[in-house]
């Protein structure tokens, strides 16, 4: 077999996994609000089970509430009357052959006041992230209180027809805020020592054991590196297992603390298995399974891991949420329809930490119900007619031509992919090119999908199609107000002035910046793409923007990144500063009525982008009277991120079942 570690069963205590590949447990704010488990949470993780994993590790469970609760709707583990939900969970799981495990914690200071409607609590009062909340450090006879309930939510666990069981000492959680010496100043017996830090996980182990017995797996999951000035290195960790190696089956080795989240939920840059070393030092030492995870896309990586014995186990979280499919498919041979996860973040840690929504995937645009809108077919002849080759557009001609339309897509480039195959050109944001590549061959796959490139749509050859739904997805184009200066010299052979299109266009130019002086307009996501650019060949970099912060609209992992590279690379920052006009050599800008100039070598404007539809409303007169529905998606229709068009180009479903084609 092509990929024979990935395929093998691995035995611990008495559960069977059928082969390596492991869903870790991600939040989702997919559960009731009262902490209860409800039919598309169950849905949802039925899909990759469905798909071949091995191992499902469900979400993090309270074992307590509302103190120990983190997130909007998490779910509860705290009380036997969740219980009958979580047992439909497992018996569904079950009928696929996927072993699952529930993750249980307590989330100390890492609870939000506003949702618990009291003061956390935490080994002592430093809080869990930077500008957190300040908790309240637990009494010993509070500590004894919970190591029990960890130990009553076991039980129910193991009750609820789960296989494992993993208890969750990282990531910035109470136990983590125990171990770790950043959070722990207490001078009592649970403070000082490693021995002593690490006294409140053992106990809880111990709790779990004498619930669940000695044959039911207990997995760890730790933060193996902090990563932060001051905490737990690898050399540390491996000294506090010491003391918590005993009755632990298998090590879920993470890492990373709240303020270093970029390389807890992997940053895009970081390379595919970055960490797996941390996982095979915990493996070499206590000789137990180690689960590794961070960015793993590819079959041939995680085959690697495993055969030269970094881990036993790979962690796929945002890949599966990407493509539950993925285990069938590597196994099936069927590895280039695999939608790889960009780690872009935006749809799973930027919906729910930063913006308390349910998780949703810029690849998966249905992370629920997967492909069931393939089994639907149009009931009579349909045809569907895309403007526009980008990923909304693309999404959209696939999709239409999925379900039985006769599709059309013009394209005017050469090329398919739109900006997304653009930007994926930024060595940092080369994995944004899996999105256009998955497009393209799942189009090329499609007899029913025909493609013109190098083609000016126009409403002639429109008509002659005859369609019943045009789809107009022509995309974005750089914004470039009426600034003194701007317009005449951006992206002029003769001058050093760009838009991100004159950087993507000419990066040869542009490969030894090292001392350069760059000068970039905007704080958008568009602009610290620029800077991080430059930044990392060592030019001299400054960035200006008009409002008081940078990356306003960035989801939390890629601001949390963009801020560690303008700080390590000495940046300089201008908020709350105006461009108010351009020269060849300099912008001049305006702050608090003051106005300076900044010189540069290469001047970068970058004050994000504009909506392009240049026959949108020629198209909407033209066939107002034809009874053909006209419909404007993506930057075309109002300038977002590109998971808002990829969800807008599946939903021609919806235009479809409107004019009764579905």
């Amino acid at each position: 077999m092509k990929y024979s570690n990935i395929f093998s069963p691995l035995k611990v205590k008495n559960m069977t996994i059928k082969n390596r590949i492991i869903m870790p447990p991600m939040g989702t704010n997919y559960a009731s609000q009262n902490g209860e488990i409800n039919s598309d949470h169950i849905k949802y993780y039925e899909q990759r089970a469905k798909g071949g994993t091995g191992l499902i590790i469900v979400e993090n469970a309270a074992v307590e509430f509302p103190l120990g609760s983190n997130g909007t709707t998490q779910l509860r583990i705290d009380h036997d009357s969740f219980m009958p939900a979580l047992y439909k969970l497992t018996e569904r799981m079950h009928k696929y052959g996927a072993c699952v495990a529930m993750q249980i914690n307590h989330s100390g200071a890492s609870a939000v006041p506003d949702r618990i409607g009291c003061q956390p609590v935490s080994s002592s009062n430093i809080p869990s992230k930077t500008g957190g909340a300040v908790p309240r450090p637990l009494e010993k006879e509070e500590i004894l209180n919970i190591v029990e309930k960890y130990g009553k939510a076991a039980k129910r666990v193991q009750t609820a027809g789960f296989d494992a069981v993993e208890i969750h000492a990282g990531h910035s959680y109470l136990i983590c805020q125990f171990l770790s010496p950043i959070y722990n100043k207490r001078d009592d017996e649970f403070g000082g020592s490693i021995e002593n830090r690490a006294r409140f996980a053992r106990m809880v182990i111990d709790s779990v054991r004498a619930a669940v017995g000695p044959m039911f797996p207990i997995f760890l999951r730790i933060s193996a590196d902090e990563l932060l000035e001051g905490g737990n290195t690898l050399e540390d960790t491996l000294k506090i297992l010491e003391y918590l190696n005993e009755e632990v089956d298998v090590f879920n080795v993470s890492a990373a603390l709240n303020d270093s989240l970029q390389y807890q939920i992997d940053n895009m840059n970081l390379e595919d298995g970055w960490r797996s070393y941390m996982s095979r030092a915990v493996r070499e030492k206590f000789n137990k399974p180690t689960i590794t995870t961070g960015n793993i896309r590819n079959p041939e990586v995680a085959e690697n891991i495993l055969s030269e014995g970094h881990a036993d186990l790979i962690g796929m979280g945002r890949g599966l949420i990407a493509d539950p499919n993925w285990v069938l498919k590597v196994k099936n041979n069927a590895e280039d329809t695999i939608r790889k996860c960009l780690s872009c973040n935006i749809g799973c840690a930027g919906h729910r930490i930063g913006l308390n929504r349910p998780i949703r995937c810029t690849m998966n645009p249905d992370t629920i119900n997967e492909d069931e809108y393939k089994k639907l077919r149009v009931k009579k002849q349909t045809t569907v007619v895309v403007i526009g080759g980008g990923t909304a557009g693309l999404e959209a001609a696939c999709t239409a031509a999925e379900v039985g339309c006769t599709t059309f897509l013009f394209e005017e480039k050469p090329y398919l992919g739109g900006l997304a195959k653009e930007i994926s050109k930024l060595p940092d944001k080369k994995r944004i090119s899996y999105l256009p590549e998955y497009l393209i061959r799942r189009a090329e796959g499609l007899s029913n999908l025909v493609i013109y490139t190098n083609t000016k749509a126009d409403i002639k050859a429109i008509e002659n199609l005859k369609p019943n739904v045009i789809v107009n997805a022509t995309g974005s184009k750089p914004l470039l107000p009426p600034i003194k200066g701007l317009l005449e010299r951006i992206d002029k052979s003769e001058e050093n002035i760009y838009s991100i299109l004159g950087l993507l266009n000419n990066m040869d130019k542009f490969e030894d910046a090292k001392d350069k002086k760059v000068v970039v307009i905007g704080g958008g996501a568009v602009g610290l793409d620029v800077v991080e650019y430059f930044a990392e060949k060592k030019a001299e970099v400054s960035i200006v923007e008009m409002m008081p912060m940078l990356g306003r609209d960035l989801d939390v992992i890629t601001k949390l990144s963009m801020m560690d590279i303008i700080e390590k690379n000495k940046v300089n920052v201008h908020t709350g500063t105006a461009l108010v006009e351009v020269a060849s050599d300099h912008f001049k800008v305006k702050k608090d009525e003051k106005e300076q100039n900044l010189d540069f070598d290469y001047g970068f404007v970058c004050l994000g982008m504009r909506s392009e539809n240049p026959i949108l409303s020629d198209l909407q007169k033209h066939f107002a009277e034809k009874d053909v529905e006209v419909i404007n998606i993506g930057d075309s229709s109002r300038t977002r991120k590109i998971i808002d068009g990829m969800a807008e180009g599946r939903d021609v479903i919806l235009t479809l079942e409107k004019i009764g084609s579905i």
